[in-house]
């Protein structure tokens, strides 16, 4: 499918990038984006969902801000873009109205999982707790969960977290655990984006487990 245009709620129209396999589709998955917009990873990472057997699509939240943002990693002034973006320009309830769209739109394929990155990582968790026709969700190192951990997740959900994350401190993992005991968390000898194979601090042994895992969470609950 490649690039599309969704419309929110309340009317505004943002892009997306979308793969849907040949065959028979598993569902629905909705990947949420890091601070880096939907860039080339990002759809990467929705291509090997696709690849995986589900329809996969990727929201651009920062449309609002400004259309069409990717960034890179290694740039000091797109990570201080991004972030402005992310914790300053957006609106939340205007990003989850955004999100909602994107699920929607993923329901034409069955039951619908959302897999979140860094920022996405959080409203990955925001998203499991307020939205409609969200069946399962995994975080990965979400950073400011543990500030929202007293929600109560709709849908089942699993969380992956880096030991070595200086963002995401353990004493944040414990907060969460404790607050949410039926969350499945995971915790890897790895830092802060070890999903992320373009960024230096990519773990590819702690990546694969993470993505089998996830892959068997939705395979459970997205059927």
């Amino acid at each position: 499918m490649g690039q599309i245009d969704l419309k929110a709620g309340d009317g505004f129209e943002f892009g997306a990038y979308a793969s849907v396999p040949a065959g028979n589709v598993k569902g629905g998955i909705v990947v949420l984006q890091e601070i880096f917009g939907v860039n080339p990873h990002m759809r990467s990472v929705v291509d090997a969902y696709a690849a995986e057997g589900y329809a996969a699509i990727a929201p651009q939240i920062f449309d609002r801000v400004e259309r069409d943002v990717e960034l890179g990693y290694t740039d000091q002034d797109d990570f201080n873009k991004g972030l402005k973006i992310a914790f300053e320009d957006m609106e939340m309830p205007n990003t989850l109205m955004d999100i909602q769209a994107a699920v929607d739109a993923m329901t034409e394929y069955g039951k619908v999982g959302v897999v979140g990155y860094c920022f996405g990582g959080l409203l990955t968790w925001l998203s499991a707790c307020t939205m409609n026709s969200v069946s399962a969700a995994v975080s990965y190192y979400g950073g400011g969960i543990s500030g929202e951990a007293s929600r109560a997740p709709l849908c089942p959900v699993m969380m992956h977290f880096g030991d070595k994350d200086a963002h995401i401190p353990l004493a944040d993992v414990d907060i969460i655990k404790s607050a949410q005991p039926d969350v499945d968390i995971f915790v890897y000898n790895a830092d802060h984006g070890f999903n992320c194979d373009v960024r230096a601090s990519y773990d590819e042994k702690s990546a694969i487990t993470a993505k089998a895992r996830s892959l068997e969470f939705f395979a459970t609950h997205l059927v």
